[in-house]
């Protein structure tokens, strides 16, 4: 059975299809009498409106799209949110693509993103994707990178500082007595990673501590950091370290899997942070200690700056807008019931 068209409402309803249209767009033009009818007559047909085609008709689209690195990672989900409320206080709705850290992947979703004309899009990407941006970006659709200072001035951004993340995460562990550490993290091609591993070895300049071990992982999943956990505990007593700073939580959490498998005590033996503060890391059976992010508040202030460019245009002077990151400590990292959270 075929669905049923704007024309079937209209006769139904014997008023014209311009009618029918003055009511979906709730025209004030239309008498209730007629309006009464017209409703009545979508609902009988079972009409359902085929936005996007009129849409792509009169070239505007209420669509915004959105990219991030792993849809999994609760973290990517509350920016999510946070872009979500805003779009829909805005009466606009959002289209979700999981790139799963994977260039080629993330080349297919912008492949869709511009088949349906999104308004513009919101992009943690995984590689260089300036080019694509400012081809997407001419046939209007503009972009913010969310969670990536941009390296150009011709985008807006929403970050945080990772680098100061990375550092206060290293002094809290050194603080600590902890002197042989290790960093766990993604492909050190995804900025977040060398940011973060970066101000983690700016924390030990100076500080006179064996040098950094890093495990570079093809993820950053939970599965990963049980796999960097058991690597770091199959290593001879005398290098294995006695702290760890995961680049981001699932991380994090996978290696306290891996250390409580093995028996090993934390913070005892090995004292451990992430990165993120999702959910999962308060609630977890050795509540994580981690850098906070903002995530929520970045998903707004990024659509809030989509939202601007897309309704007034390129702007003069694009902007950055850079959050501070917070240290939150728990058990698994602290040593004599020190107080839950350094401001």
């Amino acid at each position: 059975m075929l669905a049923a068209n704007i024309r079937d409402v209209a006769a139904l309803a014997r008023v014209s299809v311009g009618t029918v249209s003055n009511v979906l767009n709730k025209s004030k033009t239309v008498s209730p009498a007629t309006e009464q009818r017209v409703v009545e007559a979508i609902e009988a047909l079972g009409f359902v409106r085929n936005d996007a085609a009129r849409q792509l008709r009169v070239g505007q689209s209420r669509t915004v799209g959105m990219m991030v690195l792993d849809v999994s990672n609760p973290f990517f989900t509350d920016v999510a949110r946070g872009v979500e409320d805003t779009l829909s206080s805005n009466s606009r709705s959002l289209l979700l693509g999981n790139s799963a850290e994977d260039a080629t992947r993330e080349q297919a979703h912008l492949d869709l993103f511009e088949e349906q004309r999104v308004a513009g899009l919101l992009i943690t990407p995984v590689g260089d994707v300036t080019a694509r941006l400012e081809r997407l970006r001419k046939r209007g659709s503009p972009a913010v990178l969310v969670d990536r200072h941009a390296t150009t001035a011709n985008f807006s951004s929403v970050s945080v500082d990772d680098q100061r993340g990375g550092f206060l995460a290293v002094e809290h562990l050194l603080a600590q007595q902890r002197s042989r550490l290790a960093f766990v993290g993604g492909s050190r091609d995804i900025v977040q990673v060398r940011q973060r591993l970066d101000g983690a070895r700016e924390a030990l300049e100076g500080a006179g501590h064996a040098p950094l071990r890093v495990l570079e992982m093809a993820t950053m999943s939970a599965e990963a950091g049980r796999t960097a956990g058991e690597r770091l505990l199959d290593l001879p007593a005398s290098e294995r370290p006695d702290a760890v700073f995961a680049a981001n939580d699932l991380l994090a959490l996978g290696v306290l899997q891996a250390f409580t498998h093995r028996g090993v005590s934390v913070p005892d033996d090995i004292a451990l942070i992430g990165y993120d503060d999702i959910y999962f890391a308060a609630s977890s059976a050795i509540p994580l200690s981690s850098i906070r992010q903002p995530a929520w508040e970045m998903g707004k202030a990024a659509a809030d700056l989509l939202l601007e460019e897309i309704e007034n245009g390129t702007p003069a002077e694009h902007q950055h807008v850079v959050f501070q990151p917070e240290l939150v400590i728990r058990e698994s990292s602290r040593r004599n019931n020190a107080a839950t959270r350094a401001e």
